[in-house]
């Protein structure tokens, strides 16, 4: 009764005709479900004056409002919480579905883990009608309103965790592993190809503490894997610097592509705004930037694991020196990657150098310029309505200027300058900002990716280290105390692993995954000004009430 009583005091009054006057935000879509209530309302009450409501168009910024579901609710909140998005905005909930857990997944990767979290997860949307999950306060809500999120995450780390061929900190032998020791022995070769390689015999075999296998010795390596990291590497006591050296990369690759597809999301704003001058002199260029300094760099990646082999990898040069003796000049002349290497880096250079001026002055330039030879235009809004008791009389009056609706088009990339007084200190200052930030944060958001192995990296290391200081002393007891012995290691076990692998580790990875899509993926794009549309709903006041209550 007070809420309602609250809401009826919102309202003007109109004494001349003893009614009152409501304005309020409908989305167009329930425009006819509210006219119809307002009907119903008036017949069920027996009101001498009906309720009616008209439609007038406005230039205020309506409020956003994004419909979900449960499934997408809690991918919605992430989102929220960085910033509810400007109207018709484009929005990073839709594309964080799929990105957020396998980024997650990334830096947790284990079957074993991601699997029971996965089970988890699900036990909780199965019984997700039950009202003591339902009301659950605390952590338990936190869990449960985030169940689809940790569905996700838990169905996404059993992925990774078989490409990394982790589980539990060991390996699984699924295809069998295309490397052959065999073949190392001299004794499967001919003599005259004994003393061309380096092979074992029985005396190297006894003597070495460690036996290296030649992947150019001709059946050693028969193949890769066909999924994933293949299981031999988990015996080899140089496992560590490989993978070190395989995630390095992919955290690198990964990151170049998710920048990338943000700033590709922001001329998706810009067409929707009629903003194409945006396009041309801020997305245009933050492209160019990106893609010829680190774009090139992924392309090396590639091109390297690609062209060497086994045979010629002794031969093959350090990408990091070629991607660092592109910005200095060496003097001498190095090996590179491929022909003609030396002019193609200075032609990306010379684009990333041009790109910069443009993105500096291009659109404070071009404004300046609008305004100078054009009178001022308005900012084109559509899909959004005001509703109040007003006649169609009323607001014709307010003329023709202020209302946006049918209004002539003109250039589409000229909607920018309003009437407000144009200052271009002011515009240029805040570019001069934004690309100084975008610039520098290519370069600390390509590193900041890099966590992706780091946490990846902690949480394999973490799983090894728990496996040997429990499962493995107890594996080793004598049989006649190791039953004894191996039930409450097994137990210590899963709950350690419980609290620190999956409930710690999976704590931070979330957070870190959270950074990289507010810190690195959405300031490409997304401004997150906007106002959040809350209808009053009873059902609204009845959680809030129950809250205050608890």
């Amino acid at each position: 009764m007070k809420a309602i009583y609250h809401m009826l005091n919102m309202c003007s009054l109109d004494v001349t005709n003893k009614c009152l006057i409501a304005e309020v935000w409908c989305p167009e879509a329930d425009l006819q479900g509210l006219r119809r209530a307002l009907e119903d309302g008036s017949r069920e009450s027996g009101a001498t004056i009906t309720s009616f409501m008209n439609t007038i168009p406005t230039t205020e910024t309506p409020p956003t409002l994004i419909r979900t579901n449960k499934f997408t609710e809690g991918f919605q909140n992430i989102v929220d919480a960085y910033g509810v998005g400007s109207y018709r905005e484009v929005n990073p909930a839709l594309f964080s579905i799929i990105t957020f857990p396998f980024l997650f997944a990334v830096m947790f990767g284990d079957f074993g883990h991601g699997f029971v979290m996965f089970l988890f997860a699900l036990l909780l949307v199965m019984n997700e009608n039950h009202p003591r999950l339902s009301q659950s306060q605390e952590i338990l809500g936190m869990f449960f309103n985030g169940r689809y999120i940790l569905l996700l995450m838990g169905l996404f780390s059993v992925y990774t965790g078989l490409i990394y061929n982790d589980c539990f900190s060991k390996s699984v032998n699924l295809f069998g592993s295309g490397w052959n020791v065999s073949a190392m022995y001299s004794a499967s070769h001919a003599p005259a190809e004994r003393g061309k390689m380096a092979l074992w015999n029985d005396s190297v075999v006894r003597r070495s503490r460690v036996l290296q296998l030649d992947p150019s010795v001709p059946g050693v390596f028969q193949g890769p894997y066909p999924l994933g990291i293949d299981p031999i590497w988990n015996l080899a006591t140089n496992r560590l610097t490989f993978l070190n050296s395989f995630k390095m990369k992919m955290s690198v690759i990964l990151g170049i592509i998710h920048m990338t597809f943000g700033v590709v999301l922001g001329i998706f704003n810009h067409l929707h705004f009629r903003k194409k001058f945006n396009i041309y002199l801020v997305s245009v260029p933050e492209l160019l930037f990106l893609l010829c300094m680190f774009g090139y760099l992924v392309f090396m990646v590639i091109y390297k694991w690609l062209v060497y082999s086994a045979e010629t990898s002794r031969a093959a040069p350090s990408i990091l020196i070629e991607f660092i003796n592109m910005f200095l000049f060496p003097t001498t002349a190095t090996s590179g990657l491929y022909a003609g290497q030396e002019h193609v880096q200075r032609l990306l250079l010379a684009v990333t150098a041009l790109s910069v001026p443009v993105l500096f002055l291009g659109k404070p330039l071009f404004l300046l310029w609008l305004h100078n030879g054009r009178s001022c235009f308005g900012v084109s809004r559509s899909g959004y309505t005001l509703v109040r008791k007003d006649s169609e009389e009323e607001v014709s009056l307010m003329g023709s200027q202020d209302i946006e609706e049918g209004s002539t088009p003109l250039e589409d990339g000229c909607r920018e300058v309003t009437c407000e007084e144009f200052n271009f200190g002011e515009i240029l200052m805040t570019q001069v900002i934004h690309s100084i930030e975008y610039c520098l944060g290519c370069i600390s958001n390509t590193a900041s990716y890099l966590r992706l192995w780091a946490l990846s990296l902690a949480h394999a290391q973490l799983s090894d280290v728990l496996w040997a200081m429990l499962m493995r002393v107890g594996l080793r007891v004598d049989k006649t105390y190791g039953v004894l012995l191996l039930l409450p290691v097994m137990a210590l076990f899963a709950v350690l692993t419980i609290f620190i692998l999956l409930v710690m580790e999976g704590l931070s990875a979330f957070l870190h995954a959270i950074r990289l899509h507010w810190v690195e993926f959405q300031n490409k794009f997304y401004v997150g000004a906007g106002t959040k549309f809350v209808p009053f709903s009873f059902r609204r006041l009845s959680w809030k009430f129950s809250d205050d209550r608890a």
